[in-house]
């Protein structure tokens, strides 16, 4: 039996929320658009190497390179962010549109989550952390996120 296989067979059962009716805003054209990265790569910008439990985020400050990969499990492959974050949170790849024209600017923050979460249903990452994640990002004046899942 295949890797696939085995995973699917052990989330199939997994019961998922249903969102419903999503209203969408249109957003500006990118080339006045300011845009945020929004990544579940896990960053720290503080050093530590470890998530804390729970489905909160973190701050990054754009200009800030220094970032910590806080995912614990040795299974997880961390060679392409030691080569370059920007494989995780492509800041330098906005800061090069932005500097084009290409999108109106970057933003000053970004934010960060622990993609590997072990309530399945994120009921916390939907009614707390999330809103309150969009609300910053709302309150810097973004009009575009970039996701990076990890």
């Amino acid at each position: 039996m295949s890797s696939d296989a085995i995973v699917r067979g052990n989330v199939d059962g997994v019961e998922v929320f249903e969102f419903g009716a999503t209203p969408c805003t249109p957003a500006p054209e990118l080339a006045r658009a300011r845009v945020a990265i929004v990544t579940t790569a896990g960053l720290r910008p503080d050093g530590v190497a470890t998530w804390p439990d729970g489905q909160g985020f973190v701050l990054l400050d754009a200009a800030e390179r220094n970032l910590t990969l806080a995912h614990t499990s040795p299974n997880f492959d961390r060679t392409g962010v030691a080569i370059d974050l920007n494989v995780v949170y492509p800041v330098d790849r906005l800061a090069e549109l932005a500097a084009r024209g290409t999108i109106g600017s970057v933003a000053n923050r970004h934010i960060a989550f622990m993609g590997a979460q072990p309530d399945h249903t994120l009921t916390t990452l939907r009614l707390d952390s999330g809103p309150a994640a969009a609300k910053l990002l709302l309150h810097d004046g973004v009009d575009v996120v970039l996701l990076t899942p990890v």
